[in-house]
């Protein structure tokens, strides 16, 4: 059974930025530590070692989910995969047409075409989900395929 390696977890906290107190995402939605919507409350305070308890328990579903794919992930694909399940949820996974590729054993790279597709937040491109589906496309191919220029993802 594969687990997300440090350097996933990185790439999730590297995102999502790690805040001790609750806040809204851009969606609205209260969260806390690196990403932690479950339970929370606007005003809640955290530790940095409950924050690290919070990531580990909301990755273990997203860990499940993959795993039960039977599919042999790299574990550079794997991470990135996780990073994106977590920053979109595993409803919008299961019902997008990447997943579809997934399960179909199409080429990393129509794989990577869906998944730097999700870059809108309350329907807008946001800078840092471009930022963020880049490195998570790049990470699931193993080398620089698509790069940012002038706010837009392309390939190289």
């Amino acid at each position: 059974m594969m687990t997300t390696s440090n350097q996933g977890k990185q790439l999730i906290k590297d995102f999502e930025g790690l805040q001790l107190k609750a806040y809204r995402c851009p969606a609205g939605v209260p969260t806390i530590g690196w990403g932690h919507t479950k339970g929370v409350k606007m005003g809640m305070r955290i530790t940095e070692a409950q924050a690290e308890d919070m990531l580990v328990e909301d990755i273990a579903p997203i860990e499940r989910l993959l795993n039960g794919l039977k599919i042999n992930f790299r574990q550079e694909q794997f991470d990135a995969l996780v990073s994106w399940i977590f920053n979109l949820g595993e409803g919008n996974f299961k019902a997008s047409t990447m997943y579809k590729r997934i399960i179909g054993n199409a080429k990393d790279e129509e794989i990577t075409d869906q998944l730097v597709k999700w870059i809108n937040a309350a329907g807008r491109p946001l800078p840092g989900l471009i930022k963020r589906r880049v490195a998570e496309a790049n990470l699931f191919l193993g080398y620089e395929k698509y790069k940012i220029v002038d706010s837009k993802i392309v390939k190289l």
